[in-house]
């Protein structure tokens, strides 16, 4: 396999936006590295990259659980380094292509397992040096943050897409509804197509710096910025279908209408590919397990880190919350289809439905057994 160059390299494996630790302190090491990886040692895989970062992670806890001054600084200098490699492992998936979904899940454990033993052993060697008993509280509230913040995302990630399903299963209705009562109109209403804002901002990075959400939406209509649908749908026959006509819906109308600054300040981290949370899981667990031992205040930074991940999750719920009634409004726009009667069944004699009848109950038996 050829490797490319240095650029090509960061272009392939870094992502648009990323958090500001990993893009100013991680990436500048682990891109590079993985090229070497791939260029002179492609007997390694990601896998093994993933191991080896949950060894070194253990041997952070471990150097924590000394809780003397030195040891702290060894753990958290063999703490970055194991994050180093947890962001290795992905980037050499995605350069190589030998990514697997085991490793996807192995680094997702692994993970947890790194920031529980690091947790525990830090705030206990904290305990056993001071005897004061809210190093035994925080431990549990940084398991506690790190579990929610998964557990947020995730449930997240759910409702987003549970919206954006039955925005398109309204629409398509609507359109069938459309056609039904009017065959004069199928044709403009086969045309639209549903496009959703914050897929063409992932895909299309640099409109979103260049331009402001409503001049993106008019690029995708008038398709000078590309969507992820396809430009030229084909019909049966194989001939080019009709153009469609891209309807750009964007979730997030509420929300810039109350914080119309958000977009310029988001832009502005974008040219850089810093993504607007700017206090994640990642800079919360760099915090308390890199920042806080390095200058000997793990307790405030502890506290500090883990009250500023709350302000951005609890920031974060809040544009979801303002997102689900810009939900209700797009789906107002298209009207519920009245529902079609059935048509008057000729009656059977009930010697003859006795047979369908008694099948179906033996098929509803069979399902309860």
């Amino acid at each position: 396999m050829e490797i490319p160059p240095l650029s090509e390299v960061r272009r392939l494996t870094e992502k648009k936006r990323d958090a500001w630790w990993t893009v100013l302190l991680v990436d500048p090491v682990a891109t590079p590295l993985v090229r070497w990886t791939a260029k002179y040692a492609r007997w390694v895989t990601p896998n093994q990259i993933t191991w080896a970062a949950l060894f070194l992670g253990l041997g952070a806890a471990a150097c924590f659980a000394q809780a003397d001054w030195m040891w702290l600084i060894i753990g958290a200098v063999l703490y970055h380094v194991s994050f180093i490699l947890d962001c290795m492992d992905g980037k050499l998936a995605r350069l190589t292509g030998r990514g697997s979904e085991f490793g996807g899940w192995l680094d997702y454990v692994f993970d947890r397992i790194r920031v529980l033993a690091c947790a525990v052993a830090l705030m206990g060697g904290q305990y056993s040096r001071t005897g004061d008993v809210v190093y035994v509280w925080l431990a549990l509230v940084v398991v506690f943050l790190d579990m929610l913040r998964y557990i947020d995302a995730l449930q997240i990630f759910k409702v987003r897409h549970s919206m954006r399903k039955k925005i398109k299963a309204r629409a398509r209705a609507a359109r069938r509804s459309m056609e039904n009562q009017h065959p004069d109109a199928v044709e403009q209403e086969q045309r639209d197509e549903l496009h959703f804002m914050e897929d063409l901002l992932r895909d299309n990075p640099a409109a979103d710096i260049d331009n402001t959400h409503d001049e993106l939406a008019e690029q995708v209509a008038t398709g000078q910025v590309s969507a992820t649908a396809d430009d030229e749908p084909e019909n049966a026959d194989g001939t080019t279908a009709p153009a469609r006509e891209k309807v750009v819906v964007d979730l997030h109308q509420e929300f810039k209408s109350r914080f119309p600054w958000y977009g310029k300040f988001r832009s502005l981290l974008l040219r850089h590919r810093i993504r607007a949370h700017l206090i994640s899981g990642i800079e919360f667990q760099m915090g308390v397990f890199i920042v806080g031992p390095l200058f000997g205040a793990v307790l405030p930074v502890t506290i500090g880190s883990g009250v500023l991940l709350m302000i951005f999750e609890l920031a974060i719920i809040y544009k979801l919350l303002l997102s689900t009634r810009d939900f209700e409004r797009t789906l107002a726009k298209y009207p519920v289809p009245e529902p079609v009667a059935a048509p008057a069944e000729a009656t059977v004699p009930a010697q003859a439905e006795a047979p369908a009848a008694e099948q179906n109950q033996k098929q509803g038996d069979d399902a309860r057994i």
